[in-house]
């Protein structure tokens, strides 16, 4: 939370001399909905849902979309590693048990996000504002 305030703390300065600029922070699914037993860690990507949509307000009439990503489950090194603690010699199995709710049954890949972070950084989504986007399979929208 603290990184993505100061982060548009200062380039805001700029973008909204400039007249034009697009931000797009990092949240999460768990910034759209409760996560169980992760308070604080839902609290603080609820913080960046909501400085997201506010700031989109703020700033969109000096030329500035400000949106955000909220990440599903993702399998990045971070998630490997923390289904291998859960159970080192099946921890692809555990992963499958993990993703069996997502519409998709598959975890997310680092590479799908770049892309929607980069589409959203592009000019082609500079009407986007405001908003957060989910990339989760469909998860977030099946409960």
């Amino acid at each position: 939370m603290n990184g993505v305030f100061y982060g548009m703390k200062y380039v805001l300065k700029v973008m909204k001399e400039q007249g034009s600029g697009s931000i797009v922070n990092t949240a999460s699914v768990g910034g759209i909905r409760g996560v169980g037993n992760q308070s604080g860690y839902a609290a603080s990507k609820h913080g960046v849902v909501g400085l997201t949509r506010n700031s989109g307000i703020e700033y969109g009439q000096y030329g500035v979309s400000i949106k955000a990503i909220a990440p599903g489950a993702i399998m990045t090194p971070m998630v490997e590693g923390s289904l291998k603690q859960m159970d080192p010699d099946n921890w692809e199995e555990v992963g499958k048990q993990f993703v069996e709710p997502n519409p998709m049954k598959r975890f997310g890949k680092p590479e799908e996000v770049g892309y929607l972070a980069a589409f959203l950084l592009s000019d082609q989504a500079n009407f986007i504002n405001a908003a957060v986007i989910p990339i989760d399979g469909g998860q977030s929208y099946k409960y």
